[in-house]
């Protein structure tokens, strides 16, 4: 068992083991990042805002499953939670490939595409809160900032590995191109992950004499930490929803590129400054992040050109990198040792709504304002998100 060879090891090579499967996930988000949109508006006919909406779905299921994620961790333990995740990403790679192949009957691929957005976001929301509370009985309460930034390290690395990779796939000739040969490799990789999980022992969850907390006050627990993510969060839509919508109006090249360039600088801020969380504070931390990004999204809207959007992209990916663990590891401190699962998808909750929510509005505001104003409402959205951080750094009791 991997877990009883790697009893000795350092907390990293713990978590790395188990965030395996986090990444299998991440990638499969990420191969239709660059080609879903343009897919739903361009081949299946539909408008931008139902574009927008089926991208947005997915984190709608996310916000769904985040409860039942951190309450089936609480309390049957980890592992079989994420065997449930990448069952479900099994389906949804399926599905994805079936909607592809029915491209020429527009109503009946985007009834398939969104059925397959609502099984990838619970196969998101269960291996993330999974993988993370599996790997802090792995590597020690102490070292939950750990947990949590490589998580977020494997998520992002897996969309900036699935962006370009899905846009390859797309290129492909028919009939095994395009959103077939993207589900079809949505499929594997889940499958292998299947195989792999086998091979690891499950940490078994907290043993308390003490009911658990009501999902209602852990969402109360963590209202002020998660409506300065959800603020942070609208920045990292307007990228994954719009930004290839965005190249395509202008005729530019290289939105997977632009894509990949957002993961690729949100892993290496995180690899290289996760540390300055427990260094200077979550709260300092997830300020800075906020006013970076909100950098980013303002020279994308003002200034629109290829080099600009390419910037703005990674400043946005380095904004956005360490605002999740920087207050999130308050957030799952603050419901101690027996309702970190609980915790966790609570505030996670945030990071659903906001996305889910950011499909509906930005859409519009691109059909009647156009793309700048779009990035700059996710710009002000980001300002608001550092005022709220202040509000916890005034107010310590609240963090």
């Amino acid at each position: 068992m991997v877990t009883a060879q790697a009893s000795a090891a350092s907390p990293l090579r713990k978590v790395l083991s188990v965030v395996l499967f986090n990444l299998l996930v991440y990638i499969v988000i990420g191969m239709p990042n660059a080609v879903l949109t343009i897919f739903v508006h361009t081949t299946l006919g539909y408008s931008t805002t139902l574009a927008g909406l089926t991208f947005a779905l997915q984190y709608a299921a996310t916000f769904a499953t985040r409860s039942s994620a951190g309450r089936l961790v609480d309390k049957i333990g980890p592992k079989p939670v994420v065997i449930g995740g990448l069952l479900a990403c099994v389906c949804s790679g399926l599905l994805i490939g079936w909607a592809g192949a029915l491209h020429n009957l527009p109503s009946a691929s985007l009834g398939i595409l969104l059925i397959s957005r609502l099984f990838l976001g619970w196969a998101e929301s269960w291996t993330a809160t999974g993988v993370i509370i599996w790997n802090i009985h792995r590597a020690g309460a102490e070292n939950t900032a750990l947990a949590i930034s490589w998580n977020g390290i494997c998520s992002y690395g897996g969309i900036a590995l699935g962006a370009p990779i899905g846009a390859t796939l797309a290129l492909l000739p028919p009939p095994y191109g395009g959103l077939v040969a993207v589900g079809a490799l949505s499929a594997f990789l889940p499958v292998f992950g299947l195989a792999l999980i086998g091979f690891y022992q499950g940490a078994q969850p907290h043993q308390s004499t003490e009911n658990p907390i009501p999902f209602r006050k852990a969402l109360h627990l963590v209202f002020w930490h998660g409506s300065a993510l959800a603020a942070g969060s609208i920045g990292f839509a307007a990228i994954s929803s719009f930004l290839a919508l965005y190249y395509a109006a202008h005729h530019w090249a290289g939105a997977a590129t632009a894509l990949a360039v957002f993961g690729i600088v949100f892993v290496c801020i995180r690899f290289f400054f996760a540390g300055q969380i427990k260094r200077r504070g979550g709260v300092f931390v997830a300020i800075v992040s906020l006013l970076v990004e909100a950098v980013g999204l303002t020279i994308i809207g003002l200034f629109p050109t290829h080099y600009n959007a390419l910037l703005g992209a990674a400043l946005t990916g380095a904004g956005f990198s360490l605002l999740f663990p920087a207050l999130g590891v308050l957030a799952v401190n603050k419901a101690g040792p027996y309702n970190r699962g609980a915790a966790l998808s609570a505030y996670s909750i945030f990071l659903d709504l906001a996305i889910a929510g950011s499909g509906v509005t930005l859409g519009p505001i691109i059909e009647f304002s156009g793309y700048s104003a779009m990035f700059l409402t996710s710009a002000a959205c980001c300002l608001a998100g550092a005022a709220i951080s202040y509000r916890l750094k005034r107010s310590p009791h609240q963090s």
